[in-house]
């Protein structure tokens, strides 16, 4: 077993970067695409990957890594199966947060807010545009389901591939989520501990308000 001292002595200097009122935007959607823009460039391992939490109706959370899909005034996409933990989740409470954490930029994005399904037509031009695989993959698995081996995927795969060789439609089940914001915080790691730490919060007649927190 890993020694428990050793990982308690863990230590980085955030040293790379700052965020301050006066250099960031006002709108935290362009904040947001500036910084994604530059988590892009500079090739960080997956920049498009962000974590989803979601409470259950035992008010247990539950997270889990999805891929952004888009992002406009409208809110933050993502695709996935509606039947799966996560679905049935924000079907019972449709409120949830993401998070990017760009290690190498020393950058953390927090976005809460409400969810809801993208309209149908969205989800089948997105489908549609996947590989094949991936589209055969949405009916083969039962996600969040007990199977009882690998095997059950891959005979799942088999026969939905015979069944819509080059064509397969969006299954009723999958599809896209939007979140709509209401809360975002942007986090650029300092020196010392004194970490940069700016929270945009919806005004309901006044756009957003911009604070710096204390990290």
């Amino acid at each position: 077993m890993l020694d428990h001292t050793s990982i308690a002595d863990l230590r980085k200097s955030y040293e790379r970067a700052e965020l301050n009122e006066d250099a960031s935007q006002a709108d935290p959607l362009m904040q947001f695409d500036q910084w994604l823009g530059e988590a892009i460039s500079a090739q960080v391992p997956e920049p498009n990957a962000m974590t989803l939490a979601t409470v259950g109706s035992n008010l247990r959370p539950s997270t889990r890594v999805v891929l952004i899909k888009g992002f406009d005034a409208q809110g933050i996409v993502w695709y996935t199966n509606y039947a799966s933990r996560k679905g049935l989740e924000l079907a019972g409470n449709p409120y949830a947060a993401l998070q990017f954490h760009w290690v190498e930029l020393e950058r953390v994005v927090r976005i809460e807010g409400v969810v809801e399904k993208v309209p149908a037509e969205e989800s089948d031009a997105y489908f549609n545009s996947r590989p094949l695989d991936s589209r055969i993959g949405a009916w083969a698995s039962p996600q969040s389901e007990v199977i009882s081996g690998r095997g059950v995927l891959v005979a799942n795969a088999a026969r939905y591939g015979a069944r819509f060789m080059l064509n397969p439609p969006r299954p009723t089940h999958w599809g896209g989520y939007r979140l709509k914001p209401d809360n975002w915080q942007f986090w650029q790691g300092r020196k010392s501990r004194l970490h940069d730490r700016l929270r945009y919060t919806l005004l309901s007649d006044a756009g957003w308000l911009r604070e710096r927190l204390a990290p």
